[in-house]
């Protein structure tokens, strides 16, 4: 338990990123999630080496397809992320729209793998970042990363080992994020302005 209350995102990563058998059991973590249907709707793509340049392009190329007045500033710090982090996990999601599981629940699959992953990393000692923003939202790029429509992109994971010494922030009490059913709505101390530090 302290293991996993104690993962947090790793913004700063360096490698070694996880590789080999390693990789393959962070990844096989997805497979746990929880998953209505049994639809399996995520899909990872790991980029690494050369090809996170190629990949840095293309985000480049979107962001300037969604907005033509994007500032440089953030070209810049994109492209450098995607293309210096060593590895990227593409997390795409496979919408089955046509299915009697309703899409929302799909989505939520698709997080809860992401969740797994991230806690995986952490687990044998890497760190993760999962980043998404307004390039999810892009078909275009979706279609050039291998999920055409109906599927979408869900987010990246960037993925490397975290600085050794690195302050973890502060964990939330959990209180203001819990209630009691007693038979009458409820309110969260989350919700009042009032939250613990």
């Amino acid at each position: 338990m302290d293991l996993l209350l104690s993962r947090a995102s790793a913004d700063t990563l360096h490698e070694p990123a996880p590789s080999g058998r390693i990789l393959e059991t962070i990844l096989s973590a997805a497979m746990r999630a929880p998953d209505h249907g049994k639809l399996r709707p995520w899909r990872m793509i790991t980029v690494s080496g050369d090809a996170r340049r190629d990949v840095a392009e293309r985000i480049v190329a979107s962001m300037k397809r969604l907005d033509p007045d994007v500032p440089q500033a953030k070209i810049d710090k994109r492209r450098h992320r995607f293309s210096t982090t060593p590895m990227t996990i593409i997390l795409g999601r496979h919408l089955r729209p046509d299915n009697k599981i309703p899409l929302i629940e799909q989505d939520l699959a698709v997080g809860a793998a992401a969740m797994n992953i991230l806690n995986a990393l952490h687990f044998a000692g890497f760190g993760g970042l999962w980043v998404s923003g307004e390039m999810t939202c892009d078909p275009v790029l979706a279609a050039e990363l291998g999920f055409p429509a109906p599927h979408a992109l869900a987010g990246f994971i960037f993925t490397g080992t975290p600085e050794p010494d690195r302050t973890l922030p502060k964990r939330r009490d959990v209180t203001d994020y819990v209630a009691e059913w007693n038979g009458k709505p409820v309110s969260f101390g989350a919700d009042q302005g009032k939250v613990a530090e």
